[in-house]
């Protein structure tokens, strides 16, 4: 990232042509940028109509201009929102006005989050579900999120962060009286007590948020199997829409293909495989190593074969590890019960018992994510943090009769652990990771 003495501005709406765009301004320059396009300083949080002029003093745009003075603003820093038409020409204009004033630099991704993170505006937390929010594809997904935008997790680390401080400062007054050994005796007492009460409560946390992380990145089912059997028609059955290339020549998917689907607000990655069978075609070769590979990564596999086959059953791999449904299709054209002894009988074509399908895949998400969205930890980042700080708080516990020397440098450790988590110490070598996932204009 680049100084923060550096006025930046992007857009900060979709992408253009559109109705309107936001181009939004933040840093010390920005109060001349916006008298440079307009000509005079709205009244803070006061919407403004305005003629927006270019470099030459032509029309550029009418606009709706707002200015936000920092540190009452987004950023903490003084903040400018442009509303113009959202044509390219326009965005265009509007940035070479931009550019050419003094101070003024196009932003990096997820620099305006970053400069409301350093100012003081949002934790870190808060930040990563800003970012979760962004890219929440259902509405499960997009409720976890708003939770940690609202700063519940910072919240209760800030809370768990103080009582450690409570319970430190306890210790070091008895290491101050370790003269007078009742004293000392006296406040290490309570500071233990209060440790045990924070390291269950931070436990019963980690464990109800055992499943919370897989609600980020979604369940992934891949549909396997022989070649012709149907695959690409279930693909895009459960996809409503033409996602794969279907035809009756065995071979014809030879990459992996992959669709998003939203199943009761369950985030699912529905993959479709190469068939799996023995070739000589390097390149089928290849299409049939890739399938079994993600069959091998998948949550859950469908194992599609034709309803007419009597055994049906996927080759043995001592690496799988994900549970495998068999499905048999084309039971509209079976003979007999051929369907009677699949998990599952479909008609990928016609839709029959498709529906019985979803609603089981439905059951399966239900349980895979348990009451992930109501967790309070999403990220792994989040849970190895709470972790560090369980095991320093039980190494606390057990040092207890070796020294309360030892006993404070644990709880300070705890402590530390405890600001990573919301960006308060120490996490210089994450910022970049985190905030260059963000899109530009936030």
């Amino acid at each position: 990232m680049h100084s923060p003495d550096q006025t930046i501005f992007a857009l900060s709406s979709g992408r253009a042509p559109s109705a309107i765009a936001i181009i939004r301004v933040s840093g010390p320059q920005t109060r001349t940028a916006v008298e440079r396009l307009c000509g005079k300083l709205p009244a803070p949080r006061l919407a403004r109509f305005a003629t927006l002029r270019n470099l030459d003093g032509s029309a550029i745009d009418e606009s709706v201009v707002l200015w936000f003075p920092g540190p009452h603003s987004a950023t903490g820093e003084d903040v400018a929102e442009f509303h113009v038409h959202g044509g390219r020409a326009v965005i265009a204009a509007m940035f070479n006005v931009l550019g050419a004033i003094d101070g003024l630099r196009p932003a990096e991704p997820g620099e305006f989050t970053r400069r409301a993170f350093e100012n003081g505006k949002l934790d870190l937390t808060e930040a990563e579900g800003l970012d979760d929010l962004i890219h929440a594809d259902t509405d499960r997904q997009r409720r976890q999120a708003l939770r940690h935008l609202k700063g519940l997790l910072g919240e209760k680390a800030e809370s768990w962060r103080q009582q450690i401080i409570e319970a430190s400062a306890l210790i070091e007054a008895g290491i101050d009286f370790s003269d007078e050994g009742d004293v000392s005796a006296e406040l290490v007492a309570p500071a233990l007590k209060k440790i045990a009460a924070l390291k269950s409560e931070i436990k019963e946390t980690l464990a109800a948020s055992a499943q919370s992380e897989r609600l980020r990145e979604g369940l992934t089912v891949a549909i396997a199997g022989p070649p012709n059997a149907g695959k690409s028609t279930l693909l895009n059955r459960l996809a409503r829409r033409d996602a794969a290339i279907v035809s009756p020549h065995a071979g014809t998917t030879r990459d992996v293909i992959e669709v998003h689907l939203d199943l009761d607000g369950y985030p699912v990655t529905l993959i479709d495989t190469a068939g799996v069978r023995d070739t000589v075609d390097p390149v089928e070769q290849e299409g049939v190593r890739r399938a079994r590979d993600r069959a091998r990564t998948s949550d859950l596999v469908l194992w599609l074969v034709d309803a007419n086959d009597v055994s049906g059953l996927p080759p043995k791999s001592g690496g799988d590890h994900a549970p495998v449904w068999i499905v048999r299709n084309k039971v509209d054209l079976a003979g007999g019960d051929g369907a009677a002894k699949a998990q599952f009988g479909i008609s990928a074509s016609r839709g029959d018992g498709v529906a019985g399908l979803v609603a089981a895949l439905v059951s399966y998400a239900q349980d895979y994510f348990g009451a992930g969205e109501m967790a309070l930890v999403s990220r792994a980042r989040h849970r190895t943090l709470l972790r560090e700080t369980v095991a320093a708080l039980e190494r606390a516990g057990r040092s207890a009769d070796k020294g309360d020397e030892l006993l404070a440098e644990e709880l300070r450790i705890a402590i530390h652990s405890l600001g990573r988590l919301t960006g308060r110490v120490d996490v210089e070598d994450i910022l970049d990771v985190i905030f260059r996932e963000f899109c530009i204009g936030k």
